[in-house]
């Protein structure tokens, strides 16, 4: 203990055959051999008192909890356990942060490790925007200088397919170096803070959609010991405010260099290199607009075609996008209620470089109570307001255009909204039924 003080190593007991409370308490079998000891040497008594206080308060090993208490299988799981905090996976760090090494650097320097305190702080922005990779890289990074560290990733599925005691299994199991069970969220609450109030902890949760996720998982900064770090990942803002976090840290996209590194990394075949491959793939770094998600899914795509596909994929998406990349963007949509949903689909099809104050008067005409309404789609990183007007991501307007057209791309009579001209005046000559659709043209 005393080398954790003055030499900040990192400390983990083994509680080989007694219980942690018996150390702390120093009772039991332990409190007898304590007292032996404690006649002995009567003066260092209260010091060795206190620092077994301390080590009984850090999450440790119980081998009897550890497989079935086969002795040397537990061996083997605590040497395999401290291997991987030495070697933090720090060799796949450099080709998953193409683009984001200043990123991670700054963020670091954010959470101002070792300055003690509990600190959390929440990644958001637009799905494919690389929060997950940001978070696990800095994770990776920094999780040998904790105690004791756990990542909980896919929140958002992972809790609706199995609920959150088994997340909170997840982190106790974790971070105590041991199974638990969990018989109720409010007890995993509980064994949460009790168990990990006086651990250094870093816990990562990943894709964050519900503010009950945050209260189960991480309900407070006191349910932490000091030093302890936080990382959670969201898509929407308003749940990182409410929960109070300490830092939002809104995840900047790509620059035009940073892209095409990174698209370059994922389609450029050494071995076979197209024609042309400068001038074609900024056609590709010009459509995905920064967005990490996009460069790697077209990248991997295009990485065996040769010039022709290439241009033929790049004329596809003129018309038709990229379904994954459509599908992980329209998550956030799917979280809208309903009245929020239209209000999205009409800034994405008729207001997106309109005036607010003119746009906003002519949607709390048609009832979609723009005013709270808008909140919600700019803490969800569906929109923006630059310079008094609206806007959004080139592939979050895409994804709009792509709700609006469903099943029918080629068909705008069957179309919800319609705001391309041709389409209009097409639609007009064939004196088509205006009553199911709205016509605009700005």
């Amino acid at each position: 203990m005393k080398c954790k003080d003055e030499r900040e190593l990192i400390v983990t007991p083994i509680f080989y055959d007694v219980e942690p409370s018996e150390v702390g308490k120093q009772r039991g079998e332990f409190g007898k051999a304590f007292d032996q000891l404690k006649v002995k040497n009567i003066d260092k008594a209260q010091v060795w008192r206190n620092k077994l206080v301390e080590a009984s308060n850090i999450a440790g090993w119980e081998p009897k909890n550890i497989a079935n208490g086969h002795e040397s299988k537990v061996i083997k799981e605590i040497v395999d356990r401290i291997s991987d905090r030495l070697f933090s996976f720090h060799s796949n760090i450099d080709e998953d942060l193409v683009g984001m090494t200043t990123r991670l650097q700054d963020l670091e320097s954010r959470l101002v490790i070792g300055s003690g305190g509990v600190c959390m702080v929440g990644i958001w922005g637009v799905g494919g925007s690389g929060k997950t990779t940001l978070a696990f890289s800095l994770y990776n990074k920094i999780s040998c200088q904790f105690q004791t560290h756990c990542i909980v990733d896919n929140i958002r599925v992972e809790s609706s397919k199995h609920g959150l005691k088994t997340l909170q299994e997840k982190v106790l199991s974790s971070t105590l170096n041991t199974k638990r069970e969990v018989h109720s969220v409010e007890e995993g609450k509980s064994m949460i803070k009790t168990r990990l109030c006086h651990s250094n902890v870093l816990l990562l949760l990943d894709d964050i959609n519900d503010l009950e996720q945050l209260e189960a998982l991480a309900g407070s900064h006191n349910w932490f010991g000091s030093g302890s770090r936080i990382i959670i990942t969201t898509r929407d803002e308003h749940l990182l405010k409410t929960h109070k976090v300490d830092l939002v840290y809104p995840i900047r996209l790509l620059s035009h260099d940073e892209a095409i590194q990174l698209f370059r990394r994922h389609s450029y075949d050494e071995k076979n290199p197209i024609e042309d491959f400068g001038r074609l793939s900024l056609g590709v770094v010009s459509y995905a607009a920064g967005l990490p998600l996009a460069l790697k899914v077209l990248g991997r795509f295009l990485y065996d075609k040769d010039k022709v596909e290439w241009i033929s994929a790049l004329d596809k998406l003129r018309d038709i996008p990229d379904s994954k990349v459509m599908d992980i963007l329209k998550i956030s949509y799917d979280g809208l209620e309903p009245y929020q949903k239209e209000l999205f689909l009409d800034i994405a099809c008729f207001f997106r470089g309109v005036f607010t104050g003119v746009a906003i008067e002519i949607l709390d005409a048609c009832d979609f109570y723009p005013e709270i309404g808008i909140k919600v789609l700019r803490q969800k990183a569906l929109i923006s307001i630059v310079d008094g007007k609206f806007d959004m991501h080139d592939l979050v307007q895409e994804m709009g255009h792509y709700i609006v057209r469903g099943k029918h791309p080629k068909d705008p009579k069957k179309h919800s909204r319609v705001w391309k001209d041709e389409e209009i005046r097409k639609m007009c000559s064939l004196d088509a039924t205006r009553e199911k659709v709205k016509l605009t043209n700005f």
